[in-house]
């Protein structure tokens, strides 16, 4: 592992995990006590394995010299396949039935809807009924389209399964939440109504089990990207216990040591070896699927492609080193977008070449004022951008419209420019200025009709292997950043995970690529220098 890994190497090292008080020994005690209706072992003993046996150890070993636990918040991000409901269940009744539960207690197992939580709970009710003991000790209420409850006899401890309506819970106080899929939530008001009711409890404890989500901007992003920081060592919270099950920066995805190393049970038959082939197989070439067999099987954490657009793969696989030489003679389509109060603009240009491959190459522009405040908002490199050459910095808050006009009068003055495409909502000063002295300006409304089929063209060129690109950082970025969303008559609708996230130089590229795609569908017959005659059909 690198210096700066996340991965939990600690669950495989043999390293010592403190139980001063012989708490952890008792919970793998009391879990291994438990039964399950489909374990295979002798007895049918419900199964833990030694990763599970360590996480366990680790939660609940470490105490404080008054006793309480150290780890108050858990997150476990393992994949899909890993059995991680049945680990949930039987946590959930350690707290309920075992030796961690506090009378007249709360257990809470949330999840995003009323099924997903009924899978938990009836997970924890089977693993009762497994044992008739257990049976006689509880009261399980699980009627149809009634509450989901187990209770403790004697001591009046509640399991409850809820979901959704996060303000009908706020009078709950948990000694215990297990949140289940937390990347499938909607919206905010359950988690913090359970979140917030943890602090009327001593001693509480919360654990998130969930595979990877995409996007940025919910709950899950937030704490999977706090549980990184903590697990790099950016934040220090031992209270906090991040456990990542990811593939580090630089695993390919399609490497089965990867899927080793990111599903601790494959080692012990779960999930299905075949079966991620087969899925690893289908997806090649398939952006959408690769980017689904990456998240839920492989916990890859999509925070800028909720629906992916382009396969990155194949995008970064085009790279070449093309001479601007080479290209003086082939005919060019710009494609500008421009810059709102204090965004980027950026200039794409698109040159066509005779096979039907597209070079594309672009130029940025930012407001110079404050860089290192809007580095430090949209979470890149600006400044390091700047200085490598790779953006134009230019002064004031805002970008000067004649910085923009200045680099298209060059690219034209160089190359064989057939359009340059505006969106006029912006630009209209601009365009004007460039028709005046004789360029080719056109039109291109961002409308849903306009922009969707330039979206689609831009898709078909990426993902067809058509593109090349010279590797800059800064469109590789923004072409991160799209989010796609597709309506009902298929057109594709470009736009950004975040306010923050920066997509104007892939909305630029689908301009350019859109208009040399149009010019060579739309190009006439008669055209042709072998043309001899009329055609008669």
């Amino acid at each position: 592992m690198s210096a700066r890994s996340t991965y939990p190497a600690w669950i495989y090292d043999g390293s010592d995990i403190p139980d001063p008080l012989g708490h952890g020994e008792r919970a793998v005690r009391f879990l291994r006590l438990l039964k399950h209706p489909a374990s295979t072992a002798p007895g049918r003993a419900f199964q833990i394995f030694p990763w599970q046996e360590r996480i366990v150890r680790r939660i609940y070993g470490p105490r404080h010299p008054d006793g309480s636990r150290v780890v108050k918040t858990v997150l476990l991000l393992v994949p899909r396949g890993n059995r991680k409901t049945s680990l949930a269940a039987a946590l959930a009744l350690l707290h309920t039935i075992g030796p961690e539960r506090v009378p007249a207690g709360q257990v809470i197992f949330a999840a995003c809807d009323r099924e997903q939580a009924g899978i938990g709970f009836r997970e924890a009710a089977n693993i009762i009924r497994a044992d008739r003991r257990l049976v006689a000790a509880t009261r399980i209420y699980d009627a149809h389209n009634s509450a989901k409850k187990i209770v403790l006899k004697s001591e009046d401890v509640t399991l409850c399964a809820i979901s959704s309506d996060g303000g009908a819970q706020h009078g709950r106080t948990p000694a215990f939440t297990l949140v289940d899929e937390l990347h499938a939530w909607r919206g905010r008001d359950l988690w913090e109504a359970l979140k917030s009711g943890t602090a009327k409890v001593q001693d509480s404890l919360t654990i998130i089990a969930t595979t990877a989500g995409r996007g940025a901007e919910s709950v899950a992003a937030e704490q999977f990207d706090y549980a990184r920081r903590v697990a790099l060592g950016e934040i220090d919270n031992p209270a906090f216990l991040p456990i990542l099950f990811a593939p580090e920066e630089g695993d390919d995805w399609q490497d089965e040591a990867v899927w080793q190393k990111v599903n601790p049970g494959l080692r012990h038959g779960f999930p299905s070896l075949d079966g991620l082939r087969t899925l690893a197989k289908e997806a090649e070439g398939r952006p959408a699927d690769a980017y689904a067999f990456q998240q839920f099987n492989l916990n890859v954490w999509m925070a800028n492609s909720r629906d992916p657009l382009f396969d990155l793969d194949t995008y970064d696989a085009r790279c070449f080193d093309d001479d601007l030489a080479d290209l003086e003679a082939l005919p060019c389509w710009l494609g500008v977008d421009m810059a709102l109060s204090g965004d980027l603009a950026a200039v794409v240009a698109a040159w066509k070449h005779p096979d039907g491959q597209i070079t594309i190459k672009p130029t940025f522009f930012v407001p110079g004022d404050d860089l290192k405040a809007r580095a430090d908002r949209d979470g890149v490199p600006y400044e390091r951008w700047r200085d490598d050459g790779l953006l134009i910095a230019t002064p004031g808050p805002i970008i000067a419209p004649e910085a923009v006009e200045d680099r298209i009068r060059e690219l034209c003055a160089t190359f064989d420019v057939q359009e340059i495409a505006f969106d006029p909502h912006l630009a209209r000063v601009t365009m004007q200025h460039l028709h005046d002295e004789g360029l080719p300006v056109v039109e291109m409304r961002q409308a849903p009709l306009t922009m969707g089929v330039a979206a689609g063209d831009l898709e078909r060129t990426v993902n067809g292997c058509l593109i090349r690109h010279d590797g800059h950082p800064v469109l590789r970025d923004h072409f991160g950043n799209v989010v796609a969303s597709r309506n009902d008559s298929g057109l594709i609708r470009m736009h950004k995970a975040r306010k923050t996230d920066r997509i104007d130089g892939a909305v630029a590229a689908a301009m350019a690529v859109s208009r040399a795609c149009a010019a060579e569908t739309m190009k006439s017959a008669y055209s042709d220098p072998l043309a001899d005659g009329l055609f008669v059909f």
